[in-house]
């Protein structure tokens, strides 16, 4: 599952393994019913269980796992109490020791459904692959509980089984109808499987649940995503609002924020609002792009050609990066720099016709007349030439003292042209008859 911060994955990771006591994800606590007669040895054990409930409760982990090793080196064969020493080892976050003591416990008792989601929570973290066998097993010993079939649906979304995993997401969603983190976690295997309308459904009613002013970060941004995807922005511009006003240095969020305004039109707030997003670290290729779009819509090709040059660095193949930046420079009226950006960008994207014209017109205007001929005879191979064309190609035979060719495309450009006001009219007119006194001087 990509990490984008969103999701169950994201919320499993944010949420599971740090305090489990407490937490939606928490591993399913032991009882340790173990009774045991009343001697000497027996006084012993129990007092060493009573001690470990003790620790778990304060939540000392480190000391109840103390006192469940004591207890097994005495009495290994005690399937709840290798079950509970697993638990306190997750809480330690040391998930090999965990998984070792939740198989003990499987192994003694294979009917304990709880040790088989304990397995799995353990799990999902490192080997998501290895979590789907123990929570199949869960789900199948309580086919009742919600719980076990989200885990199993995180287990399989992190294993890019995402289909399966909204399967499960909502089978549970029928089994618990108040859970909220169930229908994050549909909205957002939904999302990745592009049916945006029907996380948009999930996340809606994940935000129904909640009371008003409780914390909703995952439903909001979920339900931000799913209005995104299909560009309802005068809805995700209020949920945009709602989220930046509770996260303002979410430099993701702030983007998409950004991305929402430039398409409103609004350049200059969506200008700061990538600003903003700027100062958390180096701008991403999605937000030079938009800046560079930006500057471009502004006329401010000064600010985007430096945004595409770093662009560029993060991207060389992108082909619509050079021929950007190689427009921006003839904006500039920097023919050389024009040349070796659009150069640049025909390597990458060669049957582009836009970046050929551009091409064309920064070796013209840089003077370089041999290579706008050359340019504008691949030009002629993949389209009629256009009226202008034929001026230009005159012009450059003209200054390349060819004089038959450059009298030739005159001629042409009048034969097409029918604006006889224009200034090209006028000056092709005057050339033809120059061009024609000359001809015939030299067959003199």
């Amino acid at each position: 599952m990509k990490p984008l911060g969103f999701g169950a994955w994201s919320v499993f990771l944010g949420a599971a393994l740090l305090p489990f006591v407490g937490s939606a994800f928490a591993q399913t606590v032991g009882t340790s019913r173990t009774k045991i007669p009343q001697d000497p040895a027996a006084i012993e054990l129990n007092r060493l269980l009573s001690d470990a409930r003790d620790a778990v409760n304060k939540q000392d982990y480190a000391g109840a796992a103390q006192d469940y090793q004591a207890y097994l080196t005495k009495k290994p064969d005690d399937a709840v109490v290798h079950y509970d020493l697993g638990y306190a080892y997750t809480a330690l976050q040391k998930p090999a020791e965990a998984k070792s003591e939740y198989e003990k416990a499987i192994a003694l008792d294979p009917k304990m459904a709880p040790a088989y989601q304990n397995l799995g929570v353990a799990l999902i973290p490192t080997d998501p692959a290895a979590a789907i066998g123990p929570l199949q097993h869960a789900a199948e010993l309580m086919p009742e509980d919600a719980r076990t079939k989200w885990l199993l649906g995180v287990a399989l979304e992190a294993t890019k089984k995402d289909a399966l995993a909204i399967e499960q997401y909502q089978a549970a969603e029928k089994l618990d109808t108040k859970s909220v983190e169930i229908r994050d976690s549909l909205g957002f295997a939904l999302l990745r499987t592009g049916s945006a309308g029907e996380a948009e459904t999930a996340f809606r009613d994940a935000l129904a649940l909640l009371p008003a002013g409780a914390a909703a970060e995952q439903a909001h941004k979920g339900l931000l995503q799913a209005l995104l995807a299909q560009k309802k922005n005068d809805e995700a511009a209020t949920e945009m609002g709602i989220y930046l006003a509770a996260h303002p240095g979410d430099a993701a969020m702030q983007l998409e924020h950004a991305s929402l305004l430039v398409d409103a039109g609004k350049d200059d707030d969506a200008l700061a609002e990538l600003d903003k997003a700027a100062t958390t670290g180096p701008e991403s290729l999605r937000a030079l792009k938009l800046r560079a779009l930006i500057y471009f819509r502004k006329k401010q090709y000064d600010n985007a050609v430096p945004v595409l040059l770093k662009a560029i660095a993060l991207a060389p193949q992108d082909p619509d990066l050079p021929a950007q930046l190689g427009h921006a420079y003839l904006e500039k009226k920097d023919y050389p720099n024009a040349v070796n950006a659009l150069v640049a960008a025909i390597k990458v994207n060669p049957q582009s016709i836009d970046v050929l014209k551009d091409l064309v017109t920064a070796e013209y205007l840089n003077k370089n007349y041999p290579a706008t001929l050359h340019g504008l005879d691949v030009l002629a191979q993949r389209e009629t030439p256009p009226l202008g064309s034929w001026f230009v190609r005159a012009t450059c035979y003209d200054k390349l003292g060819q004089a038959p060719q450059a009298l030739d495309a005159y001629k042409k450009f009048l034969e097409l042209n029918r604006d006889q006001n224009s200034d090209m009219y006028f000056e092709a007119s005057a050339r033809v008859r120059t061009l024609t006194r000359e001809l015939a001087n030299r067959k003199r």
